[in-house]
């Protein structure tokens, strides 16, 4: 079997480097947000459990979401990828299940947003975590502009952690 090796090119490392820069600004949090997620975070006490859902490597983001309300709450909290959704979790959508909605602009975004509607019309109630706004989302964490999804990623993951 042959190794396959691959090369960056001298672009590609430095629009690596200049991505790793710009991580630092996209994990600070404001004042006004850490607020918000405050205030939010104490309206999602009550229910019967929680579904935290994103796509591609907002999933595993969405299954940590999950495991630390789990280990901090003693709730039910459940991650799952926003696309498996329909066969058979949102059979448990209603008002009482809290929906925590990754939804990265620049991976998925419009496949993500299609299934949170899904969960909306089924009444679960429903905190979207995006830079565009989710009209369909009773709550809603709006993060910064973010030139590439793994910014997103890094500011999504620290709201999260506030959040919890």
């Amino acid at each position: 079997m042959q190794n396959i090796i691959a090369h960056l090119t001298p672009q590609d490392i430095a629009k690596q480097i200049k991505l790793l820069r710009e991580i630092p600004a996209s994990v600070k949090v404001d004042d006004d947000m850490h607020e918000k997620i405050k205030r939010l975070s104490k309206r999602y006490l009550h229910g019967h459990g929680f579904f935290f859902i994103g796509r591609d490597v907002f999933y595993p983001l969405a299954l940590e979401g999950a495991l630390k309300l789990k280990e901090i709450s003693y709730l039910h909290a459940e991650g799952y990828p926003s696309g498996e959704m329909k066969h058979g979790p949102i059979a448990l959508a209603d008002p009482e299940l809290f929906t925590i909605a990754l939804l990265p602009k620049h991976l998925l975004y419009e496949k993500a947003k299609s299934n949170v509607e899904e969960l909306s019309a089924r009444d679960s109630t429903i905190c979207a975590i995006s830079s565009s706004g989710f009209d369909k989302a009773d709550d809603f964490i709006k993060i910064n502009e973010c030139s590439h999804y793994m910014l997103e990623f890094f500011e999504m993951m620290v709201v999260l952690q506030l959040f919890l």
